[in-house]
């Protein structure tokens, strides 16, 4: 282990002094404090990032103070994000100077100045330096002005065998709150004042209120309790709940957590669905809710959920919602059973970076879950994947904003 890490220290070594290169030429032509500077400023960034690798290979990074451990780890990726990129540019030119020295000895030829008397190196590190800005410019925006740009979706749903007592019905569906990487309570107070003001009928949370531990959530426990809606708010868990990534002294230390994040559930006041089935009635009328724990087609994930489970004991009514964090469960299990019409899920965050426009939707995350983001159909099932409430890693969003989702029931 340790190997691997030092020999990805002396490739981003290897990066920054290449890196470097084209940085001192940028400034060459600049008065001698502003070399000085800009060097200064250089190295100090790379020691930086050296010294948030090093320090975390030997002490736990939960055991930072939250503000150091949110954006430390973010800031040295976005900065090697760009510097790969600049890179990129500088490598181009090197592999082409190769080639015009080959091309030379044959035939005692070529040139690298371009139209203008713009040398090729000059051009290449200038649009390298601009490309290679954009990320890190776009990302260190997405910190300050996207993470907390809170998007209200409204999204009409249409089903056939919808019961007259639930026309018009409002739900809201949130997902993937990460209270640990919130810094203070005010983002979250503002987003369930938004979920209140939709006035919903009823909402949903599709697991992942916590990075890891339950203490994260109760510091959040008045503005988690402020979530109301008449016919209840129901929630599932999500991976990170289960504490599965933190380093627990012991079995029962991390069984003990998960313990308490459960009655943190009922501490809200919701009805945690843990496999588990229930009915909500309307006007006379009811639909079925299903609420399982973690189901992944992906092996990395640790499958807690069992739907067999939940459907035990289960009379399908006219409609019936299924709730399920990870959205690889929906065409790896649930489209084997017709009569849930619609799953709920969230998860992938729409990897909290990503393009979307009108007629456009695009996420590194589409590479990875085919179903990531919106309203997805098969048949007469649906899935709904929620874009989530908070982040987590990369502590901000950029074009992929954080979600409250609020639908309207209608028959088709």
């Amino acid at each position: 282990m340790l190997t691997r890490f030092f020999i990805l220290l002396f490739i981003l070594l290897l990066v920054d002094l290449y890196v470097f290169q084209g940085v001192r030429f940028l400034v060459a032509q600049r008065a001698p404090s502003t070399q000085r500077i800009t060097v200064l400023i250089y190295w100090a960034i790379a020691l930086f990032g050296y010294g948030v690798m090093l320090t975390g290979q030997w002490i736990d990074w939960h055991t930072w103070p939250r503000v150091f451990r949110t954006y430390a780890f973010a800031i040295v990726v976005i900065f090697y994000l760009s510097k790969i990129i600049f890179s990129l540019f500088l490598a181009t030119d090197d592999i082409l100077r190769v080639f015009h020295w080959g091309a030379s000895k044959l035939f005692r030829s070529g040139n690298d100045t371009l139209a203008g008397g713009i040398t090729r190196y000059q051009f290449l590190v200038r649009l390298g330096f601009v490309v290679g800005s954009i990320p890190l410019l776009s990302m260190l925006y997405g910190m300050t002005g996207g993470a907390y740009r809170y998007q209200v979706k409204r999204v009409r749903l249409k089903l056939p065998n919808l019961p007259p007592g639930f026309e018009g019905l409002r739900a809201v569906q949130i997902s993937d709150i990460h209270t640990g990487s919130f810094l203070d309570r005010k983002p979250l107070e503002r987003a369930v004042e938004l979920i209140q003001n939709e006035s919903p009928d009823i909402i949903f949370f599709t697991g992942d209120l916590v990075n890891d531990r339950h203490e994260e959530a109760v510091e959040h426990r008045d503005a988690l309790s402020r979530l109301k809606a008449p016919l209840g708010v129901h929630s599932i868990l999500g991976n990170h709940d289960y504490g599965d990534y933190f380093r627990w002294k012991t079995q029962a230390e991390k069984a003990d957590n998960l313990e308490k994040l459960k009655r943190l559930h009922a501490d809200f006041g919701w009805n945690l669905l843990l496999n588990e089935h229930t009915f909500i009635e309307r006007n006379g009328d009811r639909i079925g809710l299903l609420g399982v724990e973690n189901w992944s087609a992906r092996a990395n994930f640790s499958r807690y959920g069992d739907l067999g489970k939940a459907l035990n004991g289960f009379t399908p009514a006219p409609v019936n919602i299924l709730l399920s964090h990870d959205p690889s469960h929906w065409k790896a299990e649930v489209v084997n059973h017709p009569f849930i019409d619609l799953t709920l899920s969230g998860h992938t965050h729409g990897f909290q970076f990503g393009v979307e426009i009108p007629g456009f939707r695009w996420s590194p995350v589409q590479y990875v879950y085919k179903e990531w983001a919106d309203l997805y159909d098969a048949g007469r099932q649906h899935l709904y994947v929620n874009r989530g409430l908070g982040f987590l890693g990369y502590p901000g969003r950029v074009g992929i904003l954080p979600e409250i989702t609020v639908f309207e029931f209608s028959r088709a």
